[in-house]
């Protein structure tokens, strides 16, 4: 085999392997949809009060109904349907945990007939150490759409998040009993956890 031939055979192995590797990044680049079955938000309210003793903790979950992850971009997009959000409250009665659903649900809380769908939308990223991400968006719940930041940690295609912010700023009163001598707090957690589809 002559050189010019030699050279033209190690052009075109050259330009596959440029084409392959510039068709890898471009792929892993795209924003991936999120398995909604292996996706939820969990949600924690806690109580205070001088009565707090007589009150409850709330554990609230409901599936991530949309969304997508761009690993490469660093962006994420979620979306929650209000009226999917169910109390999980393990130390209360059923009928408590009706009440406390009806009321979270209706319009004094999250008035979830005129307020449709939770969504968070990032903006930013930071790195925060191996596997670990800084996330800043905009949270968008009972109408209202405020910044907030998240910290992130991914392993094997799947991300936990926890966001913590007011209720307060998006327009939500917190719930008072008794005089307000048991209430639930302002401050609030949600926590996602995502499953990137394979």
């Amino acid at each position: 085999m002559n050189r010019s031939r030699v050279l033209k055979s190690d052009s075109r192995i050259l330009a596959l392997t440029v084409l392959s590797l510039a068709g890898a990044v471009l792929g892993n680049g795209q924003p991936r949809p999120i398995d909604t079955a292996k996706s939820a938000m969990t949600v924690r309210v806690y109580k205070t009060g001088v009565l707090s003793a007589f009150g409850h903790d709330h554990q609230i979950s409901a599936p991530i109904g949309r969304g997508a992850v761009d690993a490469a971009a660093r962006k994420v997009e979620l979306h929650v349907n209000a009226a999917a959000l169910r109390v999980r409250d393990p130390n209360v009665s059923d009928k408590d945990r009706n009440d406390i659903q009806t009321n979270m649900l209706g319009s004094d809380v999250l008035d979830v007939e005129k307020y449709k769908e939770i969504g968070f939308q990032s903006t930013g990223a930071e790195t925060a150490g191996p596997g670990a991400w800084k996330v800043t968006g905009n949270l968008t719940l009972h109408g209202e759409t405020r910044p907030v930041s998240m910290d992130v940690r991914e392993k094997d295609g799947r991300y936990a998040g926890t966001c913590r912010f007011k209720i307060s700023d998006f327009g939500i009163k917190p719930v008072k009993a008794a005089g307000g001598a048991v209430r639930v707090k302002d401050d609030v957690t949600i926590e996602f956890d995502i499953q990137v589809a394979r």
